[in-house]
This record gives structure tokens, C-alpha cells and sequence, in this order.
């Protein structure tokens, strides 16, 4: 995954994060993601992603993984 591609789904996951009025907490308690991973999944250096935690976190916000990455 390419660091432009972690860019964009971090900014993803904080646009939908506050959205829901989901603090880093709150959403790291729905979707059973360590709070830490989530801060550096929004960072300026985001680690790649795997497939569980895409689908946890498209859980999280209630939408199929396909409408989660949609952010085109």
C-alpha cells in the first residue's frame, strides 16, 4: 500500500470519525482497535492496513468495507 493510499485512509477514518462524533476512544472501543493503532492510523505516517482491521473498523461506522474506502 502506498503512503499516498495510508494518507487518504487516515484522513478517512478521522472524516467519518467525526462525522459520528466518535472520539479516537470511542471508536477504538467499537471497533475493538487499540486506541494507539488508531492515532497512528491517523498520523502522518500511517502504517499499512490489514484486511481484519478494515473490516473492524468499517463495522465501527456501521457500512461494507467497499462503502469505507470510498474516498475517491
Amino acid at each position: 500500500m502506498s503512503k499516498e493510499t495510508r494518507l487518504k485512509l487516515g484522513l478517512r477514518i478521522r472524516q467519518l470519525r467525526k462525522k459520528y462524533g466518535y472520539t479516537q476512544e470511542k471508536l477504538s472501543e467499537l471497533s475493538e482497535i487499540d486506541y494507539k493503532h488508531i492515532q497512528l492510523l491517523e498520523s502522518k505516517r500511517p502504517p499499512a492496513i490489514k484486511i481484519d482491521t478494515l473490516e473492524k473498523l468499517a463495522r465501527a461506522f456501521n457500512m461494507s468495507i467497499s462503502k469505507f474506502l470510498d474516498f475517491n
